[in-house]
């Protein structure tokens, strides 16, 4: 961090002068983009952080869920998150290039000013103080201890929540050490990108077919496809034809039905229902929106019955809710920009002469500093695009090898045991290879043995991304809302800079003690991401609106978004507002 200096001309003071004016300092030049190691490793700063942060609890507890029953064909919903979410992001660090600022800082100078959206911001982020990822890492690590362990079985709840304690208080500690918390959670999400993607792409190279990949590959950009019922006869010739086969189980599968009842709603009998006697019920398929509507002239008949997984898969692909405003705290922790003269949070332990500015500094839009802001924006657009896009993309289809190679087609999935039932199918692919894999061909990558060492592998990196996910939920949060007051609150202005780590620290400590309390309330794993998954939508609904309204008005002229950003944050505002709705409909059994 730099002092700001002044250059004779007082700062811009938009929006609610209940926040204090910005100081005015200069715009440092942007490091150069060239293809050597160094300018590479320049690059990378708040994308893989935060990239490596995407791979949680969407892709490893909603992602199986989604694709174990309709295939890789419904990813395209995860996709289009991630690309509204990349704009998203690289705006709120528009906002962070221009002053320093995070964006939720910058949020509480809109009108009518800061006390009007401390009320409307604490009730959309409620779901990122559920700690879900916690509870559903502590599934994992029984399952991994104990191979018979049951979500449902006796004495099963109060192992839950005192490793889910255990858990808890462990999660606190990276966020100790590091100099900066930044730099701690750099080093965290590197190595939880090495091991989960190292052993992802091993199962999934030696285990796994072709067709499986190819099938992932093809799901991430199957815009329009929904899910719906339908018989797998689709041109009623009564053979099964190339591409019927949509469970393939090799049979042409007719659409069961559901003769009886469970809290009022219609479920499946095996014992009447199942006609081909193969244990699950068949019927579930997909249509494409576009190609149906082009043939047919009409919309397909879409069933809504995974509603609420398909929902949260789309809320937190990528991050999603107001979990993706730190990467703007970590553009200003990373330097860039005007954050070079602000400073950053520093950890308790090794903190020593970080310090953090109480206000943003902004540069005078001059001739000399336009050509210095936009290599700073073209910056964080290839960090976001290369580094965050690109992890999030591959951290969506890689966990998908492990429900659509390894789990059978059609199939429920419990949402209190995703990380067991994938570790079974796993360590089954393993002990009996199939035909056409890697490992059907060579002897030591079979056997009993091996098996039992990838179910634990597999439940090791489940644990390991939903812990580090919780991780990054937690700083987040903590980081967020801190960030606000340490501007905002007069009381707190009056600190001196170096205060900020025992703020931080203090609050982080509140965090803590509210999540073990939502722990100990007994909320079940499945139902908490749900929840939770939900609010999430919302928040980053009007979170999208709101910066759109941030950088039109706070930021000068020349340095706001063009028409067609603003159309497409308008646009991914409404995709998000719409998932929340269907969310909501499908907890509350309307759909």
């Amino acid at each position: 961090m730099t002092e700001p200096t002044t250059s004779g001309k007082e700062a811009p003071w938009p929006g609610s002068h209940a926040m204090p004016r910005w100081n005015v300092a200069e715009l440092i030049d942007a490091p150069k983009f060239q293809l050597t190691l160094r300018s590479i490793l320049a690059m990378i700063g708040p994308g893989l952080v935060m990239g490596a942060a995407a791979v949680g609890g969407g892709e490893w507890l909603f992602g199986p869920a989604v694709t174990a029953k309709y295939g890789a064909a419904l990813l395209w919903v995860g996709t289009v998150s991630i690309l509204f979410q990349v704009l998203y992001n690289i705006e709120i660090s528009r906002y962070t290039l221009y002053t320093g600022e995070p964006i939720f800082t910058g949020k509480f100078r809109v009108m009518p000013g800061p006390m009007f959206w401390v009320f409307i911001y604490l009730l959309l982020d409620w779901g990122s103080f559920l700690p879900y990822l916690a509870t559903n890492a502590s599934v994992a690590i029984l399952k991994l201890l104990d191979t018979n362990f049951d979500t449902a079985g006796e004495g099963a709840d109060f192992k839950l929540k005192l490793t889910s304690t255990a858990i808890y208080f462990g999660l606190a500690v990276p966020l100790f050490v590091g100099g900066k918390v930044y730099n701690s959670l750099k080093w965290v999400m590197s190595i939880k990108l090495v091991l989960v993607f190292g052993f992802l792409l091993t199962v999934g190279l030696c285990y796994s077919r072709p067709s499986h990949w190819a099938e992932i590959a093809g799901g991430l950009f199957r815009f329009g496809s929904l899910p719906v019922e339908k018989a797998e006869d689709t041109n009623g010739n009564g053979v099964l034809d190339p591409g019927e086969d949509f469970d393939l189980d090799g049979k042409l599968d007719v659409v069961e039905k559901k003769s009886g009842t469970k809290d009022n709603k219609p479920v499946f009998v095996k014992e009447t229902d199942d006609v081909d006697g193969d244990g699950k019920r068949d019927g579930v398929n997909v249509e494409n929106l576009f190609v149906t509507l082009f043939t047919e002239g009409r919309f397909p008949k879409v069933d809504w019955s995974l509603i609420a997984f398909i929902a949260g898969l789309a809320a937190i692909a990528g991050n999603g809710g107001l979990t993706n405003t730190p990467i703007s705290n970590f553009t200003r922790d990373q330097g860039w920009g005007m954050g070079h003269h602000v400073g950053a949070i520093p950890s308790i332990v090794g903190g020593h002469g970080i310090t953090l500015s109480h206000v943003g500094s902004v540069f005078e839009v001059t001739d000399e500093s336009l050509p210095r802001w936009r290599a700073w924006y073209k910056h964080i657009c290839r960090d976001q695009i290369c580094v965050w896009m690109g992890a999030c993309l591959v951290g969506m289809a890689l966990p998908s090898i492990l429900s659509i190679g390894f789990l059978q087609r059609g199939m429920d999935i419990n949402r209190d045991a995703v990380a067991s039932m994938t570790a079974a199918g796993v360590a089954s692919a393993v002990e009996h290879p199939s035909e056409g894999t890697l490992a059907a061909s060579t002897s030591f990558l079979q056997g009993a043995t091996l098996a039992d060492i990838f179910r634990g592998m597999t439940l090791f990196c489940g644990f390991l991304v939903l812990v580090t996910s919780m991780i990054s939920t937690m700083d987040g949060f903590v980081r967020r809302w801190v960030d606000v007051f340490w501007t905002a609150s007069a009381k707190l202005r009056k600190l001196d800079t170096s205060a900020i780590k025992y703020v931080y620290f203090g609050m982080l400590m509140a965090y803590c003690i509210g999540g073990l309390i939502v722990i100990w309330l007994g909320i079940k794993p499945g139902m908490a991401s749900s929840i939770a998954t939900t609010g999430y939508n919302f928040a980053f609904a009007i979170s999208c609106w709101h910066t759109l309204v941030i950088n039109t008005t706070l930021l000068p002229k020349e340095l706001r978004p063009c028409m067609a950003i603003r159309v497409i944050m308008v646009l991914g505002g409404i995709y998000f507002t719409f998932l929340g709705v269907m969310a909501v409909c499908g907890l509350l059994g309307i759909v």
